[in-house]
């Protein structure tokens, strides 16, 4: 049965009908979770416990509940320094590459940077830059790099149609795309609804897009 993906969510809610990747942090780790990504946000470093966060991240992305690292990635406009920043989301690539699993990125007005060191550090893991909201600009600089977009909560709240949002998710490449709900309290199932409305599709026709899109890029 093709199943909903939520490729980003902070809720488990163990519908039978969805695969969902819950976001852990190394610091407050639930063994419980079936599926899940692993990383240190940049909002939450914390330079006296990185060591053994670095540690777990290493452990359990031996893990097949793992499927992720993340989220983790940049943010301009938070006061922890964007040079501490960069180390702390390098070290976490330099495990990751041992992998072939997939990175899921908090990328905040640091695009560039994202691009960059992913080539500096000449990243093959897919690399997805969740809960995007920018234009077309910034959309295809990262696409033509190679990232792959998720959507969510920023297509809910577009109200009117042909919204720049809309426009990139219109004609994003279809195997460059996934959904999530991350924090919001709508399911992902509304998130379907509105996504499959803006292309003009069957919720059906999308969840065999995103499905496809998910086993490729985690190898189910």
């Amino acid at each position: 049965m093709t199943k909903f993906i939520n490729l980003h969510t902070h809720k488990f809610s163990n519908l039978s009908d969805v695969i969902e990747v819950v976001n852990q942090y190394p610091w407050e780790f639930n063994s419980i979770l079936s599926n899940y990504s692993i990383g240190i946000h940049p909002w939450y470093i914390d330079e006296e416990r990185l060591n053994n966060d670095l540690k777990i991240i290493k452990e359990k992305l031996q893990l097949k509940e793992c499927l992720a690292l993340g989220e983790c990635g940049l943010d301009k406009r938070i006061e922890i320094p964007l040079d501490v920043q960069i180390s702390v989301f390098k070290k976490q690539l330099e495990i990751v590459k041992q992998t072939k699993k997939p990175i899921v990125l908090h990328c905040v007005a640091a695009y560039d940077e994202v691009i960059a060191i992913k080539k500096e550090m000449k990243i093959d893991n897919p690399m997805i830059i969740h809960g995007f909201s920018k234009n077309d600009q910034v959309a295809q600089s990262l696409l033509k790099n190679g990232f792959y977009l998720s959507f969510g909560k920023y297509l809910l709240l577009s109200r009117n149609f042909g919204t720049d949002l809309e426009k990139v998710f219109t004609f994003a490449p279809e195997n460059q795309i996934l959904l999530e709900t991350d924090t919001i309290e709508e399911s992902i199932y509304q998130v379907y609804e509105k996504a499959a409305l803006i292309k003009g599709i069957s919720i059906d026709e999308l969840k065999t897009i995103v499905f496809t899109n998910f086993s490729r890029i985690f190898n189910n």
